[in-house]
């Protein structure tokens, strides 16, 4: 074995093939988030109920359940979205609470 500039070398070992190896990339899907409203003692029901039909979409009757859930249990569940939605939602609805004077609390976490 001959030593030259740190690499080392066993005669007839180099016979010129190599192998290539191709993995298929992965692609994974994106993580989803819970997007939540948190109770408070000021924030009128009515406003809730606006809140979930402005910006989630439901109907009245859903707006309604989920804002009874809210009041009941402290947190209730908007939807579940990808983080760019989730996190536009949570920034449209404290904006929107705050133009009108309500503590409403919007938060996201991850599902």
């Amino acid at each position: 074995m001959r030593s030259q500039a740190g690499k080392s070398k066993e005669p007839g070992t180099d016979r010129g093939t190599s192998v290539i190896t191709r993995t298929k990339p992965q692609t994974k899907k994106p993580s989803l988030y819970r997007v939540l409203l948190l109770n408070d003692d000021y924030t009128p029901m009515e406003f809730v109920i606006h809140v979930l039909e402005r910006f989630f979409q439901k109907d009245h009757d859903s707006a309604t359940r989920v804002m009874l859930h809210v009041h009941n249990h402290g947190v209730g569940e908007c939807g579940v979205y990808t983080y760019e939605v989730a996190e536009t939602k949570v920034t449209q609805v404290m904006d929107f609470a705050r133009q009108h004077q309500h503590p409403l609390q919007c938060v996201m976490e991850k599902n």
